[in-house]
């Protein structure tokens, strides 16, 4: 349909400049003179390119893409360079060169200061590079690069879509996070810390630097007399507490927060040497059993650039049967709104579970209503950690969970 009435239309400009080039030439013939056959000269060559570019084929036109940022994350910079080749050297005036795609969050970008407008005359090669700033997070498709072009007076446009598909990916950023486990004891009859093996304190293997958190009868007393520097002895592991990292992906103004607060977390337990599994939930569920190496986090963090806020119903609804086959001692649970059913599912449906931390996503500055003060609350009366979280804060989640 497209391709007709702009069909259409070339020919009905077509017409338009042969009813100029008709109307001088009537307008010399009838009425004679100087003037009259200058205007007719004059709108000659006009006409006849006008007449020209009609015919000249756009398909001997040649594009090609090059990317320069490879790996892109949200707000940072993306920079291409498109190649122009054409085995004719007819002369192009007016020539302008856009992107598209089917994004629509790159599309409002580019609609208005990623056109370039350049006037080709008789090179056959010539290229364009551009930058876009502030990339939004997600996988953008370049669908080709749309040329238009021009005779002098505008009185033909010639435009097609060059066929040029590549995809980009963005991915969410993330915050470097000081990964330290919440303070538990071990045979004491306190619940098991989360996020980490729990330590042997009776037997040392070695000293490390002293880290905010450590325990007081942690420091070794004797290194410390000797170089004035605080060093915490280090303990076998005594148990292995498995970690599940749950996120729902419920439509939020704030989704774009909690991705960024869950690549932070993921990046912060694999580079500690941690492990974690990882259970998405929206429309369609993304499962990663087992993250524990930087190959484990690149593919996670490909989905991260992909995930949309798609959940259509309540979590609980949707987690139960996920839930009943969790088998993890500890839960960290990542939402933008937690609700009474969801912890009263979590903590009937999950079984063997020592700790869940809630991490509540929030906006700086943002005041939370006094239902969702009640259902925070309602949660910390059964035993669960409720931590809200902001960009303001990414850094500081592990180290000030005891505060919360």
């Amino acid at each position: 349909m497209i391709q007709i009435k702009n069909f259409l239309a070339l020919w009905g400009r077509l017409l338009f400049v042969l009813f100029i080039l008709v109307l001088t030439f009537s307008f010399a013939m009838f009425q004679g003179g100087f003037v009259s056959w200058f205007i007719f000269y004059m709108a000659l060559p006009f006409a006849l390119y006008s007449l020209l570019l009609t015919f000249y084929p756009l398909q001997d036109i040649q594009m090609s893409r090059k990317i320069h940022t490879a790996n892109i994350r949200k707000g940072g910079r993306f920079s291409a360079t498109i190649d122009i080749r054409r085995s004719f050297p007819f002369p192009l005036l007016y020539t302008v060169l856009s992107e598209n795609t089917n994004s629509v969050a790159l599309r409002k970008r580019i609609e208005d200061d990623r056109k370039n407008m350049i006037v080709p005359g008789f090179r056959k090669n010539y290229s364009w590079t551009y930058e876009i700033e502030n990339m939004p997070r997600g996988e953008h498709v370049f669908e080709g690069v749309q040329i238009e072009i021009a005779d002098f007076f505008g009185w033909v446009k010639k435009t097609k879509l060059l066929p040029l598909r590549q995809t980009v990916l963005v991915y969410p950023n993330a915050v470097e996070m000081a990964y330290r486990p919440i303070e538990a004891r071990y045979d004491q009859g306190a619940m098991a810390a989360p996020f980490t093996l729990v330590k042997d304190t009776t037997t040392a293997t070695g000293i490390r630097d002293y880290h905010p958190g450590d325990r007081v009868s942690w420091i070794h007393w004797k290194s410390f007399a000797r170089t004035q520097t605080m060093r915490t002895k280090e303990f076998e592991d005594r148990q292995s507490q498995d970690l599940f990292l749950l996120e729902d992906r419920m439509p939020s103004e704030k989704f774009e927060v909690q991705v960024e607060l869950v690549a932070s977390v993921l990046q912060a337990i694999v580079r500690s040497n941690s492990s974690v599994a990882y259970l998405s939930v929206g429309k369609t569920r993304e499962y990663f059993p087992v993250i524990q190496t930087e190959e484990h986090l690149q593919r996670v963090m490909y989905h991260l650039a992909k995930v949309q806020a798609d959940l259509e119903r309540p979590a609980d609804e949707v987690m139960n049967e996920d839930l009943l086959h969790m088998k993890a001692s500890s839960l960290l649970y990542v939402t933008s709104k937690l609700t009474v059913d969801m912890v009263t599912s979590i903590q009937r449906n999950v079984k063997h579970l020592n700790q869940c931390m809630c991490l509540v996503v929030m906006e700086k500055g943002e005041h939370f209503s006094e239902e969702d003060e009640a259902v925070h609350q309602f949660a910390r009366s059964k035993g669960f950690i409720v931590k809200r979280v902001g960009p303001e804060n990414f850094a500081t989640v592990f180290t000030e969970v005891s505060r919360n």
